[in-house]
Formats: structure tokens, C-alpha cells, sequence
């Protein structure tokens, strides 16, 4: 097969590895790929924001899947077109990538469907909202409802930071992602993540995972868009993965079915494990990131096979193995991220630290001549493989120090809280 698949980041370079180990595999182009991904593929010049010329260029190169990994071009309605022009793309159409365009709407799905959520309310004006919010005081949570590159979301501690957190939304710092806002119940727990694949129809449970998303050492410093993730997710008991497909992920595809919307592609589930049961509280529709990465570390069966079993409905005849190993990954970001950081500092030594249990995932990379350069704030993704994840984690860390980067960079402790459970486990 030939396959074009859409992204830049280490997701993209994390599915490109697993897709460029299936023996079904023809060609593997990527627009626009990293500098990691061109060890693995070819990359290719592409406007994806362009969909007639995806489509033409898929057309030219014979391609008979196109693979899209991020989220914005699933909203924008680009498997619709491919699908039009008669293309297989692996993704869920323009209505029901929705689940993550429009947090309003996972909402409204959760209420017809009965699936267990935080408590809510919907607002288009300012005063309406800061009613709801003194009605209902604090800890709370305010949501952009739309795509805000994984920073429209608050959890407001005080009145005063959710008050400020709607004014922001309103007053256009989210662009159109802010025009609705979701305020929620604060829900208490442990957060896990869950992945499935759907052809519209049948649910294929593939792993759990955890993320971290705190910049600095013993989880200090700002939210990002994630430092790093391990997998599988201890709290994700196979109890609680059968509670989860019965009350969330089934009722989610049952419901977008009936509404003549099926959803096919991947569906990540952000869970919270409350004292009453696991909670949504929120979907994204398609593979996490960094989370990806430490998945396919541990995918032992084909990807290719599963994505086109998504797309052609066949879901039913597959099954996901998995290495019984744990999976961890760690974000190398430029130092500064996600504040301002500089661009185009010099990486060395890459070469020494991968190994049969590491990869190292690009996230921000591109070469010029014979240097690889940091062009993004995350930059590296280096996962590692292990007996527990404390193991892996050992791996992923002395992995690092085989990395030369002069300019500097930072880290987040990753998997403390699965090691300590692990620890407790052992005693």
C-alpha cells in the first residue's frame, strides 16, 4: 500500500515508525514530516489546508490511505473530501470530529447517551457565566469550547481565576475556539487515558496511558501540552476497562450511529477515576501526543492492519497484542517552553541513544546540512521500554544524558506516581 500520512510532530514520527514495520507497506510519504520522520519515510511539500490539492496529489501518487494525525485538519473536514474523491482516509468525518472540536457537543452526546460526565453548564455571553460561576463557586473548570491548542481549558482554583479564565475566552484570546464556553463541575481522582479504534459500529480496545503535563521537576511549572506519558495506566483495572467500554465508549458510537454520524478512527478518552466510577471529561479524536508515542512502543501487532480494518469496517476480525512491558516517554523541550524559547539550537549525539528497547521521536527538528536543529518548544520524545515503568524510566533517562544539546533544555520527572504504585505493589 501506499500511504500519505498528515503531521509534523512525534506522533506523526511515532506512527510513521510503526507504519513503516508493516510488511503491507509500499511507500510511506509524509507532509510535512521532521527531521525524524525523514529516516523513516519521505517527506513531501504539501499544503494540507488545501484539500483539493491533498486530494490531487493522492491522485498522482496512487495513494491508497491517507492517515491524518492531527486534530485541526479532522475538524476542517478533510476525510470528508478525501472520502468524495473516492481516497480511504483513516478518521472520523467533519461531524464526528466534533467530540473534540466542540466540547458543547461531547456534552450534548453524554446526555443523550446517560454517559457519566462532570456536571455542566453552556454559555455564548459573559454575565451569564459569571452568574453560573457565583452560583456555583469554587474549584471549577472553564473550557473554551472549541480548538485551542490545548490551552483553552482552566481549572480555576478561585472564583476569581474562572471569572478571569471566561473573560479571556469572550474577550477573543482563544479566537473563535472561545465564542461558547463550558463550565464544569471540578471533579476529583486520578486521570487516565483509554484508546479505541471504531469502524462506526465495533469498538476495538487498544491501551491505557497516563501523561504528564507539568514543565519542571516534581510537577511544578505550567500546564503544557505534555511532558511525557507512560503505558499502560496501573489505575486502569481490566474492571474498569469493561465499566469503561459499557458506560462511555459504547453509548459514544452507538449514539453517533443512530444520529447518521458514525465514528471511525481513533477515539482517545480522557478519563477521570472518581470515588463513584470512571468519568469523561473529555474526547479527542485522534492519537494522543505524547501518548502515541509510548503506545506504539508497545503495539506488538500490525498498525497498518488496524487503521484499514477502521476504515473499511472490519474491525470485528482484529485484535491489538501488546508487550506485557511498560512504555515511557520523555519530552526534551527548549528551555523557556511554553514560554518563549529560542529556535534553532544545535542537537549532537542522537546516534548513541537509541537501542533495542529506545526510540527517539521527534517532535521539533529539522536538519540543515549535516546539524540537526531545535525548532519547536517540544522538541524529543525518548521512550523507552521496561519490565515496570520505573524500569523504562531508568532506560528513557540514561538514554538523555547521551544526548548532547549545549544550548540547554528542560524535563519533567515522568512516572513518579506509577513507580510509587508500583513500589506499594512489591511491599
Amino acid at each position: 500500500m501506499n500511504i500519505l500520512l498528515i503531521g509534523s510532530g512525534g506522533r506523526e514520527h511515532a506512527l510513521a515508525w510503526a507504519l513503516a514495520k508493516s510488511p503491507r507497506l509500499t511507500k510511506l510519504l509524509v507532509a510535512p514530516g521532521n527531521a525524524g520522520i525523514a529516516e523513516v519515510a519521505e517527506l513531501v511539500a504539501l499544503d494540507v489546508e488545501n484539500h483539493d490539492a491533498v486530494i490531487a496529489f493522492c491522485q498522482t501518487e496512487q495513494i491508497d490511505l491517507v492517515v491524518v494525525g492531527p486534530e485541526a485538519p479532522l475538524v476542517a473536514g478533510l476525510v470528508d473530501d478525501l472520502e468524495r474523491a473516492g481516497i480511504k482516509a483513516f478518521g472520523p468525518s467533519k461531524a464526528a470530529a466534533q467530540l473534540e472540536g466542540s466540547k458543547a457537543f461531547t456534552k450534548g452526546v453524554c446526555d443523550e447517551a446517560g454517559i457519566p460526565t462532570a456536571g455542566y453548564g453552556r454559555f455564548v455571553n459573559l454575565d451569564d457565566a459569571l452568574a453560573y460561576i457565583k452560583a456555583k463557586g469554587a474549584p471549577i473548570v472553564v473550557k473554551a469550547d472549541g480548538l485551542a491548542a490545548g490551552k483553552g481549558v482552566v481549572v480555576a482554583m478561585s472564583e476569581q481565576e474562572a471569572e478571569d479564565a471566561v473573560a479571556a475566552c469572550f474577550d477573543g484570546s482563544f479566537g473563535d475556539a472561545g465564542a461558547e464556553v463550558v463550565i464544569e463541575e471540578f471533579l476529583e481522582g486520578e486521570e487516565a487515558s483509554f484508546f479505541v479504534l471504531s469502524d462506526g459500529i465495533n469498538a476495538l480496545p487498544l491501551a491505557t496511558a497516563q501523561d504528564h503535563k507539568r514543565v519542571l521537576d516534581g510537577d511544578t511549572g505550567p500546564n503544557t501540552g505534555g511532558m511525557g506519558a507512560y503505558s499502560p495506566a496501573p489505575v486502569m483495572t481490566q474492571d474498569l476497562i469493561s465499566q469503561v467500554m459499557d458506560e462511555i465508549i459504547h453509548p459514544t458510537i452507538r449514539t453517533l450511529a443512530d444520529r447518521g454520524t458514525p465514528f471511525k478512527g481513533v477515539l482517545y478518552a480522557g478519563l477521570m477515576i472518581t470515588s463513584a466510577g470512571p468519568k469523561l471529561i473529555e474526547y479527542n479524536t485522534r492519537f494522543g501526543d505524547p501518548e502515541c508515542q509510548v503506545l506504539v512502543m508497545r503495539l506488538t501487532s500490525d498498525l497498518l492492519d488496524l487503521l484499514v480494518a477502521s476504515v473499511d469496517g472490519t474491525l470485528s476480525d482484529q485484535q491489538a497484542e501488546w508487550h506485557a512491558d511498560s512504555a515511557l516517554t520523555v519530552v526534551m523541550a527548549s528551555n523557556g517552553y511554553p514560554a518563549s524559547y529560542k529556535k534553532g539550537t544545535e542537537i549532537r549525539g542522537l546516534e548513541y541513544a537509541g537501542s533495542d528497547t529506545v526510540e527517539v521521536f521527534h517532535a521539533g527538528t529539522k536538519r540543515e546540512e549535516d546539524r540537526l536543529l531545535a525548532v519547536g518548544g517540544r522538541v524529543l520524545n525518548v521512550t523507552a521500554l521496561g519490565s515496570t515503568v520505573g524500569a523504562a524510566k531508568t532506560r528513557a533517562y540514561a538514554a538523555i544524558e547521551k544526548i548532547d544539546w549545549p544550548e540547554g533544555f528542560c524535563r519533567s520527572d515522568i512516572g513518579w506516581r506509577a513507580i510509587e504504585r508500583e513500589t506499594k505493589l512489591k511491599s
